[in-house]
């Protein structure tokens, strides 16, 4: 197979495993970071391969949607191994599938061009009117209040008072959305998140207008 059809194989794989998904992490999220993602990797000039494969499968190895972190890690080496990628292209695939995740801001920087790419494309998906709207579906479908200014926001977690802490939608603009636009690794990232990062600001203020009546 060449890549073109590796990458179309790979889309078909993870779009019939997370198509049903309701938390923000489904088949459309994966659409839209492989877009973004492959847009600034050609602007970039890295490897438009590793950066398309590592954008496609990230969330299949996601430990929200598996049993553990890993037991997804390994339905991707055999999703790579099916497509009979070579062991360097699976150790870098793998590298920044590993090393992009949030993990409540516990994660060292990524290493490499193309986990900069992937990680930048994750996380613009992951703010702006997309990165709301994503917010509160993820917050319904863990139980999670929309906002309860009883429960405090959070300054500093572990990846597991991350994962598993109560929360509200609300808060976690504070705890994670907010912080994304500083983390933006190259030039494309942070020019796009600038704006994203701005629209959540406005949408803040509009919330707390309205939670507190009207003007």
């Amino acid at each position: 197979m060449n890549s073109a059809e590796i990458i179309a194989r790979t889309s078909e794989f993870v779009k019939s495993s997370l198509i049903d998904d309701s938390s923000g992490h489904d088949w459309w999220h994966i659409f839209r970071v492989h877009k973004i993602a492959k847009r600034i990797a050609i602007a970039e000039s890295a490897d438009l391969f590793i950066v398309e494969m590592a954008a496609l499968l990230h969330d299949i190895a996601d430990e929200k949607l598996n049993e553990s972190e890993k037991a997804g890690l390994n339905k991707v080496r055999l999703w790579l191994n099916k497509m009979n990628i070579n062991q360097l292209d699976q150790n870098d695939i793998l590298n920044i599938i590993t090393s992009i995740s949030f993990k409540g801001g516990n994660q060292p920087p990524v290493n490499t061009l193309e986990a900069k790419i992937v990680q930048d494309a994750d996380r613009l998906d992951a703010i702006g009117a997309i990165g709301i709207a994503r917010t509160f579906a993820y917050a319904g479908s863990i139980g999670d209040l929309i906002y309860d200014p009883n429960v405090k926001v959070r300054s500093s977690m572990t990846k597991e008072e991350y994962r598993l802490g109560k929360s509200t939608a609300i808060n976690h603009f504070y705890e994670k959305l907010l912080k994304l636009e500083r983390t933006m690794n190259t030039t494309t990232g942070k020019k796009e998140a600038k704006k994203r990062h701005q629209f959540m600001e406005t949408y803040l203020q509009q919330f707390f207008k309205e939670w507190n009546g009207f003007e």
